[in-house]
């Protein structure tokens, strides 16, 4: 059985394919390299790792940002900084609705900084939540996180995205 698929469409899934692929693997750098954590002077610690699944739902798609997603947690999960990111409950589930929840976000509003917002608390919330529920700190502490962390890295995220976006769709055209 072959499937007989036009030039534009093959090319379309060839694209997305590849900025699946791109986009994870700037996640995995991210994560592997310590570059996705940005110390700050108030003693908390940023994340961007999620950054390329939000940008990959924008530009491709809700298939893209639930591939990049799936990429981006399973290194996590390979490459545990916690024992918690040893969890894929923890590690792999959240960062696969990342990119759908952004990609809802976009459309909807048209707005990137929608997307940022929505695409980074899925992540903050998931993450946290699933840390919570499988007991790996105290709900003090994931509060706590949640409040400091999760606003800062929202307020990060709409930065990055908003400088971000246009240039890759200029490449993307």
């Amino acid at each position: 059985m072959s499937k007989n698929v036009s030039s534009k469409s093959g090319s379309t899934y060839v694209r997305k394919i590849t900025v699946a692929g791109l986009l994870g693997g700037i996640a995995i750098l991210l994560g592997v390299t310590s570059l996705g954590f940005i110390p700050t002077p108030f003693g908390l610690t940023l994340t961007i790792m999620h950054i390329p699944v939000i940008l990959g739902a924008i530009l491709e798609g809700p298939t893209v940002g639930f591939a990049t997603g799936l990429i981006f947690g399973l290194s996590s999960f390979l490459w545990p900084r916690s024992p918690a990111m040893a969890d894929p409950l923890v590690s792999i589930l959240p960062r696969l609705l990342i990119g759908p929840v952004a990609y809802l976000a976009y459309k909807y509003t048209n707005k990137e900084w929608a997307a940022a917002i929505f695409g980074t608390a899925t992540n903050t919330i998931g993450v946290l939540g699933m840390i919570l529920i499988r007991g790996y700190l105290p709900a003090k502490v994931v509060y706590t996180v949640a409040l400091t962390n999760g606003i800062s890295e929202i307020i990060l995220a709409v930065i990055l995205v908003q400088l971000l976006i246009k240039p890759l769709e200029r490449f993307r055209r």
